[in-house]
């Protein structure tokens, strides 16, 4: 009873600090003197790409797996939700939207959850159809799968033309009327999703379900001989990962105001993966702070030269080796951060600076030898 209460007052409390920041922020975006559109914008597009990263470290980081078409799920999420407010927004929505104004958080609150549960299960659909048949099997061959189901939905949704087809999707037309993507998603929404993301995937690894997603990772035949039903466990990450990733997508195109084909293409799948290598496989703190690293650091580059978003491939490139050498298990490995990953850091166990010297050295004295013996 106790233990109810405490957690009801916690919610209330991060709902109510959650209406606030939002009542600040839209006073800060709306009034011009600030100058902070573009850095409200950034932190939107960070909490949602750490909805996606955490939700594939269910199957990268907790069961093992490796999926490399993970933003297909959530451009499935994207326009399904699009798709959902858009047609369906003079029979059911028509006294709530008009047209492409802006919506309050508050009032349009019930229509953007409706779009997240549908993007959602549209992409929990199309996870499980990939995944019962492909996750019976083990080593890469996911990973292939997923990359082609990833080139599949590709060419499906660029030759669909009531979607927007390769121009990407806005909207539509009733006449001379335009129906756009209603601005729905709001930094309450977003915070309060991703939070609730978060707490879900801690409290997941920590319960029963969690350990059988560990020990499938861990050695998946010995999981079977103790009698884990290792395919169910693996298609239920798989499933869960692409509903909440078809959530995330559902929130990015009522932000963004449309959607495109880039936004689920190999390189965008490549950019959460990264993201969940970056923080650590396995860990759900990892996951986040990997995700707003790699939303920002893109912004900071574009700021320091216009041609430098050209070269983010080349810098995820270089971050992944630099950290493959110096830390391989990723910044956090598979702990989160908490008082025991501090005393580690404290201890010197894994501290990057020490790793970094002990790799520098062994280089250094490696070479010595070499000019020693020649």
């Amino acid at each position: 009873m106790k233990r109810t209460l405490a957690n009801f007052l916690t919610a209330a409390i991060t709902v109510a600090i959650l209406v606030a920041l939002n009542a600040g922020m839209n006073y800060v975006e709306a009034n011009s003197r600030f100058h902070a559109g573009y850095a409200i914008r950034v932190l939107m597009l960070a909490l949602i790409n750490v909805i996606a990263a955490v939700s594939l470290n269910l199957v990268n980081g907790f069961t093992g797996q490796f999926s490399l078409g993970h933003a297909v799920f959530f451009g499935i999420g994207a326009y399904a939700g699009a798709a959902f407010t858009v047609f369906a927004q003079k029979p059911l929505f028509g006294h709530i939207l008009s047209s492409s104004d802006v919506v309050s958080w508050s009032h349009g609150g019930i229509v953007l959850l409706a779009a997240m549960l549908v993007g959602g299960l549209a992409a929990a659909l199309a996870g499980f159809i990939v995944g019962l048949p492909s996750l019976k099997l083990r080593g890469d061959y996911l990973a292939i799968v997923t990359l082609g189901f990833n080139f599949i939905v590709v060419v499906v949704i660029n030759s669909l033309d009531v979607i927007g087809g390769a121009a990407g999707f806005t909207g539509t037309s009733r006449g001379d009327t335009p129906v756009n993507i209603p601005a729905l998603t709001s930094f309450f929404w977003v915070a309060l999703v991703a939070i609730t993301v978060i707490v879900l995937s801690i409290n997941l690894r920590r319960s029963v379900h969690g350990l059988a997603f560990e020990s499938i990772r861990e050695d998946e035949i010995a999981a079977e001989a103790m009698g884990i039903p290792t395919t169910r466990y693996k298609v239920t990450a798989f499933v869960l990962a692409a509903f909440l990733a078809g959530v995330a997508g559902a929130m990015y195109v009522h932000y963004n105001g449309s959607v495109a084909t880039p936004s689920l293409d190999f390189t965008a799948s490549v950019n959460i993966v990264v993201m969940v290598v970056l923080g650590g496989l396995g860990s759900v703190s990892g996951s986040v702070v990997g995700a707003i690293i790699l939303t920002v650091l893109p912004e900071a580059l574009r700021n320091i030269s216009p041609d430098a978003d050209k070269y983010r491939l080349v810098v995820y490139s270089v971050l992944l080796i630099i950290l493959m050498l110096l830390r391989p298990q990723g910044i956090f490995g598979r702990d989160e951060i908490g008082a025991v990953w501090f005393r580690k850091q404290i201890n010197g166990t894994v501290t990057l600076p020490r790793r970094s010297l002990t790799w520098l050295t062994n280089v250094l004295q490696r070479r010595q030898r070499r000019g020693g013996s020649a």
